[in-house]
């Protein structure tokens, strides 16, 4: 596999053990926007460092396209299986955006991607998990990504919606059963979880007019809304963080 990409998927393997999320949603008048992830783990450089140096030893700045990437690694994306190809798949609509310096301990991943309307959102999760999954030829399991808890296993729902006045992310647990299998299957890693949180970052093309959440913060201009949340507490209930957005007309 290309070079590359094996090291950026080791680090980021590294930061899904541990680190503050931000989902961010970018709406604009015509109900297109942009959907972006981030993983701030610079709080881990330290810690992580020695293993990320063996890999990568300079300061990196740099903005790719898995499309493009995934079209230098063709002939060795064709040996792989339908499976993992299709996961691959997945991830062609996304860009990333990576900062790791070891002198200054910053280590910053944003991945992104366009959407035509709100209610594709729902498959960005299905992604993640896809990402977190991929360690070369080393099996995945759900207590080493996260983000199994959203879009793979079929315990759970996430979907969005916008009608131009009101916006909603509701997640929804379908299968409790399944779901607790899922959570549980964390272990220890529960306790690196423990200081990460899982925040909400969400700018619209008017002003808010209510919120259904009331620890909900505005930006000056009111046409943002940010909330934060515990991701331990938010892998333990998803629907805590559903979220109904009323704009003014």
């Amino acid at each position: 596999m290309n070079r590359f990409f094996s090291f950026v998927v080791l680090v980021i393997s590294i930061m899904l053990t541990g680190c503050q999320f931000s989902e961010n949603i970018y709406i604009n008048e015509d109900g297109t926007g942009k959907m972006e992830f981030s993983f701030d783990g610079t709080q881990l450089m330290q810690m992580a460092g020695d293993k990320i140096s063996e890999s990568q030893e300079k300061a990196i700045d740099s903005t790719f396209s898995f499309k493009e990437l995934f079209h230098t690694m063709r002939d060795s994306i064709s040996k792989l299986s339908e499976e993992e190809q299709q996961k691959l798949k997945s991830l062609e609509p996304f860009k990333m955006h990576m900062v790791m310096n070891p002198e200054t301990s910053q280590m910053k991943f944003d991945m992104f991607t366009d959407f035509n309307k709100v209610s594709e959102l729902q498959d960005m999760f299905k992604a993640m998990k896809n990402f977190g999954d991929m360690k070369g030829k080393e099996k995945a399991t759900t207590s080493s990504n996260p983000f199994s808890s959203f879009g793979g296993d079929g315990s759970t729902e996430l979907d969005y919606k916008y009608d131009g006045k009101r916006f909603k992310r509701t997640a929804k647990i379908i299968d409790k059963e399944a779901y607790k299998q899922v959570t549980d299957s964390l272990g220890q890693m529960a306790m690196m979880f423990g200081s990460s949180t899982y925040k909400l970052n969400y700018h619209f093309p008017k002003r808010i007019k209510s919120v259904s959440n009331e620890t909900a913060m505005f930006s000056n201009d009111r046409k943002s809304v940010t909330i934060e949340y515990g991701f331990m507490d938010y892998l333990s209930n998803p629907e805590a963080l559903n979220l109904e957005v009323i704009l003014e007309d």
